[in-house]
């Protein structure tokens, strides 16, 4: 039989989103609503696996005072590391090479002797299959979803993704003018990994003219036709939205960064490749803006605010039922529960028969094919 909850713990992971110190207030103030305890651990796992980098240690004590205040803050005052997978954890190895080594059994060492008796982890994909593989280890797991690109499978929004758009959108309101006073064509490249989830909803709302979606191979004809179909109309400038993962039908993926040493593939470039092929196709001047970690950053907005509140809380009653192994979803009205297993390691890309780009299309937005 399981024992009983006294106290949790709670981790952030992967790359930083607005909500992720609303979702730990959450957990924390409904955790103390049942008389239990909770607890932070810094950087991921690293605040167990690393106790020593911490001069106020690894792990500590949240209490309703430490998450006063904090709920519209960005960032994590956990913080956060994509490079802390505590089943593949960097390490120099004897000969003085970098490798990896499994220390997943620390953690599980770690939870029992300091009688932790559950974890909540907030993070993407990356975080939620190593939260999947400790939970089949035997640790009670329940997982929260969190990334900016809204590409995490079984839920129809992950909290982040509205910041990020939002902030996308103001933007492109913004290079309107600039692009319209110099006569340009302006690409913005935005974050999003290999879904084109930040592109689509950005470029629509802020009136882009064409967007380039990692969904869609792209041939940028179709934008050079389009953009001389405007200068023909007097309309003398235009602004494409192109997503990091975007690929030219015969191209390749742009790197800012291969994968090494624990860390993934950085994407990056894209924007900068398609700014110059339209300048030299069009010979009119064509500037790249990359938003890249400005996404990332400042309050969230009230609906990714309410999102994160609601999925801290969510996770808590989750535990209180007796679940694990599961990450709470958003399936408008309600949160409900997914299987972590159904969702590590799966991507949701935007799907060619949304309504969302149906409704580009009927806007006249060229996606590039």
């Amino acid at each position: 039989m399981t024992h009983p909850i006294r106290r949790i713990a709670i981790c952030t992971g992967g790359g930083d989103a607005p909500g992720l110190n609303a979702v730990i207030r959450a957990v924390v103030l409904t955790a103390a609503n049942r008389g239990w305890e909770g607890y932070g651990i810094r950087d991921g796992f690293n605040g167990i696996l690393c106790p020593e980098r911490y001069l106020e240690g690894g792990v500590f004590r949240l209490t309703e005072e430490r998450v006063r205040g904090i709920g519209h803050l960005g960032g994590t005052i956990l913080g956060t590391t994509s490079r802390g997978n505590p089943f593949h954890f960097p390490t120099r190895l004897a000969d003085g090479s970098s490798g990896e080594v499994d220390r997943s059994d620390e953690i599980l060492e770690y939870f029992a002797r300091h009688e932790l008796d559950a974890l909540v982890s907030v993070g993407g994909d990356g975080s939620l299959t190593i939260a999947d593989a400790l939970h089949k280890k035997g640790l009670r797991v329940v997982g929260v979803p969190k990334t900016i690109d809204n590409d995490l499978d079984k839920t129809v929004t992950t909290f982040g993704f509205d910041t990020a758009v939002s902030f996308a959108t103001e933007c492109l309101d913004r290079l309107h003018s600039t692009a319209e006073s110099h006569q340009r064509v302006l690409v913005v490249e935005v974050m999003g990994r290999y879904a084109g989830w930040i592109a689509l909803h950005s470029g629509i709302a802020g009136n882009a003219h064409s967007i380039l979606l990692p969904e869609i191979p792209f041939d940028l004809e179709p934008v050079v036709r389009q953009i001389r179909q405007r200068d023909e109309q007097g309309r003398m400038y235009s602004l494409v939205v192109v997503a990091e993962g975007a690929i030219p039908r015969h191209g390749h993926l742009e790197l800012a960064a291969a994968a090494q040493g624990g860390h993934e593939q950085r994407l990056g470039g894209i924007g900068e490749h398609v700014a110059k092929q339209l300048q030299e196709r069009t010979g009119k001047e064509a500037r790249v803006v990359v938003l890249g970690h400005l996404l990332r950053g400042g309050s969230p907005t009230s609906f990714d605010r309410l999102a994160a509140l609601r999925f801290g809380a969510a996770a808590v009653r989750a535990l209180d039922q007796g679940l694990s192994g599961v990450m709470v979803a958003l399936a408008f009205p309600n949160v409900n529960y997914v299987a972590l297993a159904d969702v590590a390691g799966r991507m949701k890309a935007v799907p060619m028969d949304s309504d969302t780009v149906q409704t580009a299309r009927d806007l006249g937005i060229c996606l590039g094919d």
